[in-house]
């Protein structure tokens, strides 16, 4: 969800740059060319940009809820599988040490056989944790993608009447400081959005 954040900070600066870019130059340009902003939307005083709460709509997307309860389901069941596996070796080794310290073993050499086999084991787990945080981490990385295109995807849709200039992405007041409330798009935003995907499934 931070990559998401990075990604919709990303848009936002380039968004604002190009905002600029256009004001800039139509003031600098001939009278003949439009302004970016009507008229009735100077005197009205509003601006045609809106912006999201991203952690509300993130709270509140089905979308969003259902990728993020999947992925803790997978963390806990790859969690289990390891802690298991590892209290298997654990009670292994521990009898292990009995059988050492009760000269159970025949001989030294089938001594050595077992610590080997337990070392190797040991190692396996190590290899297999890892290899199951990878694949979280790659399963986070395609659910980020995912929710991001599904956002992206609808806000296209969403605006295109061109009813905005721009949407910008707030996380925890880091971009918008201050906006009056009908620049806030959020709940309108999520309601849609849970009406889609409802329909999908």
């Amino acid at each position: 969800m931070k990559n998401l954040s990075l990604i919709l900070n990303g848009v936002l600066a380039i968004a604002v740059i190009v905002l600029f870019v256009k004001v800039f130059s139509s003031n600098a340009g001939s009278s003949s060319k439009s302004a970016p902003f009507s008229k009735e939307e100077i005197k009205a005083g509003k601006l045609p940009i809106a912006y999201i709460n991203v952690d509300s709509l993130l709270s509140n997307y089905q979308f969003a809820k259902d990728a993020n309860e999947s992925l803790i389901r997978k963390q806990e069941d790859s969690r289990l599988d390891i802690n298991t596996k590892a209290r298997q070796l654990q009670q292994e080794m521990a009898e292990f040490q009995r059988k050492l310290e009760a000269n159970a073993f025949l001989s030294r050499e089938r001594a050595e056989q077992e610590q080997a086999r337990l070392v190797r084991r040991q190692q396996d787990l190590q290899q297999l944790d890892g290899k199951l945080s990878q694949q979280i981490m790659q399963v986070q990385q395609k659910m980020s993608e995912q929710l991001r295109d599904t956002i992206n995807a609808f806000l296209k849709q969403y605006n295109k009447d061109n009813k905005y200039e721009m949407i910008i992405s707030n996380t925890a007041s880091d971009n918008v400081l201050f906006a009056q409330k009908g620049y806030d798009i959020t709940v309108e935003v999520t309601k849609l959005l849970n009406e889609r995907f409802k329909a999908k499934k």
